[in-house]
């Protein structure tokens, strides 16, 4: 498998400097829990300082959080869930699933994270979806084969595990068994049309028709958050690109913020510090 070709950077969107507010991209983010609340904010801020707007919908306790985050998070809309889906109309894309409840972790007041995940999917089928944590977890990868844009899945390894055992294609079934985890990956991105960013010391990004390695980071990227930090970055860039590039690009600038941490402070590093560093690694490379 062949590694990231980082000039196929100079392909990503730049907005023009006679576009207005709203042209460069809308996000809208629908994550977090009871217990979950760092997770969809890492998302969006980081997309904040890419797209135009952010709209953040979450549960009450965590729209309050945002709200008092608003000097930081200024490009923000905070949407109730009653309002949900007329910004699901407006966005370019829809992150759904950082810190959505898995389960066994849903509490009073959360969402049903499948019937949340699937309903939408469902009813916005033609909408540009990024399919990430709760949301990976619960639902059945039968609902992309109805999406009509390649959704971008951004599983770790035991995440991607969970769905291929739900998966009921046969050929997946089989590859689970005799195939290398690089051969999983680009069965299951055929299959069910999308594309699949698999995070780990080495990422693997692909889709029905191509597929890269992408090494690089550290230790430090193991800790909690940096992988909502990286769903944020993919929706952001998947606002205005098309989706096998927003997945493969994100990867990279991630590993390479990672990496510019490490220089600074070795592994002592946090999601919030990632979140801060991507804008500085995107300035210099794009």
């Amino acid at each position: 498998m062949q590694e990231f070709n980082p000039e196929l950077l100079k392909n990503l969107y730049k907005p023009a400097s006679s576009s207005h507010k709203g042209q460069n991209g809308k996000l809208l983010i629908i994550g977090g829990s009871q217990l979950f609340h760092a997770a969809s904010l890492w998302a969006a801020t980081v997309a904040s300082r890419i797209v135009d707007m952010v709209f953040y919908s979450s549960v009450e306790i965590n729209n309050k959080i945002v709200e008092r985050l608003k000097t930081e998070f200024r490009n923000g809309i905070i949407v109730p869930r009653s309002q949900l889906e007329h910004y699901v109309n407006e966005a370019d894309c829809i992150l759904i699933g950082p810190g959505l409840p898995r389960g066994e972790g849903k509490e009073e007041g959360d969402d049903d994270t499948r019937e949340l995940t699937e309903g939408l999917l469902k009813k916005y089928p033609q909408k540009k979806w990024v399919i990430d944590g709760g949301s990976l977890q619960v639902m059945d990868p039968e609902v992309l084969l109805g999406l009509k844009e390649m959704p971008i899945l951004t599983p770790h390894r035991r995440e991607f595990e969970i769905l291929k055992l739900k998966s009921q294609n046969s050929k997946v079934k089989t590859a689970i068994q005799n195939s290398k985890v690089e051969e999983q990956i680009r069965i299951f991105a055929g299959e069910y049309n999308c594309v699949v960013l698999l995070k780990g010391e080495y990422d693997i990004v692909a889709s029905s028709t191509e597929s890269v390695r992408v090494s690089g980071g550290n230790a430090g990227m193991t800790k909690g958050g940096t992988g909502d930090v990286l769903a944020g970055l993919v929706a952001a860039l998947c606002c205005k690109n098309e989706a096998f590039l927003s997945a493969v690009a994100s990867s990279y600038i991630n590993k390479r913020a990672g990496e510019s941490l490490f220089q600074k402070v070795g592994i002592y590093f946090n999601a919030s510090d990632l979140a801060n560093e991507i804008p500085i690694v995107m300035k210099n490379l794009l």
